[in-house]
């Protein structure tokens, strides 16, 4: 059997593999178990509330578990089924398609606001930064922070009530038009729900209190490229324009676009270098 017969093979199974079925069922399980987090934490003390989930409350560290995995389990899902689903998405408007991929950035700054609301090493670390860069946006900088994040003026607050509500909300507006066409159920997908349950009992989700003596943290495993990016270049580039770039090609990247291969060609160059920079930031 040739190479290429066997890469077209596993194109095809990757296509036939229900993705978005999968991610719904990530999400669903994501969802009640944020629920159970949710009802422990309080935004006024973020590393207290963590640490007393894990300690104190029955069961409380396997739920935080079960919610930040089956979170990184949607978003990983989401970006399989866009992969591989795009070639059905041909017939999409302009405005169906942009909307769909606005779902991306919308469940990143949901993850993301769950890293900071940890309020632990990581976490803080994160919010500081993702601060810094929206307040060097001139003009609309200041607007933005206080609409997501105003961490030193309100402490978690304004993040905790975007992750649990806002961005929620604004995901499901976003992406309501394409979720409503599956009908997923867990008894179709035991395997798979079984699967995170017990990955969740193995494995801790992850808290880092401070060390002393140690100065470099590392963010978000998504956060990483722009963290070392910022490393040499300004902030409003390294953490506006370059990451905002994809976002816009990702938008525009239909096959009806007359710019399609570039815009391609320019995805893929993204992707390999901001791959190069997390590698970097990983061996620091």
């Amino acid at each position: 059997m040739s190479k290429e017969t066997v890469v077209r093979s596993i194109l095809v199974i990757f296509k036939e593999l229900r993705w978005g079925n999968f991610s719904l069922i990530s999400l669903y399980i994501s969802v009640l178990s944020g629920v159970v987090v949710g009802l422990q934490y309080d935004p006024a003390t973020p590393l207290y509330s963590v640490s007393t989930l894990d300690m104190l409350v029955p069961y409380g560290a396997y739920f935080r578990s079960l919610h930040f995995y089956s979170s990184q389990i949607f978003f990983l899902f989401c970006l399989c089924h866009l992969i591989a689903t795009f070639e059905k998405t041909a017939d999409y408007s302009s405005k169906q398609w942009i909307m769909l991929t606005a779902t991306l950035p919308v469940v990143i700054l949901i993850l993301f606001t769950g890293y900071v609301l940890r309020g632990d090493a990581t976490g803080f670390s994160a919010g500081m930064i993702a601060e810094a860069i929206l307040l060097d946006i001139p003009f609309i900088g200041k607007n933005i922070n206080d609409l997501f994040f105003s961490i030193t003026d309100n402490g978690m607050k304004r993040i905790y009530i975007n992750h649990i509500i806002g961005f929620g909300v604004l995901w499901g507006w976003l992406a309501w038009s394409h979720v409503r066409k599956y009908r997923v159920a867990f008894s179709h997908h035991v395997t798979l729900t079984i699967s995170i349950l017990i990955f969740s009992i193995l494995i801790a989700a992850p808290f880092e209190a401070d060390h002393l003596g140690v100065f470099h943290i590392n963010g978000p495993w998504f956060f990483l490229g722009l963290q070392e990016l910022l490393r040499y270049l300004p902030s409003i580039l390294a953490g506006v324009i370059y990451p905002a770039s994809l976002i816009v090609a990702i938008a525009l990247l239909q096959k009806k676009n007359r710019f399609f291969t570039p815009l391609l060609t320019y995805i893929i160059f993204w992707l390999f270098t901001y791959g190069i920079l997390t590698i970097l930031a990983l061996n620091r």
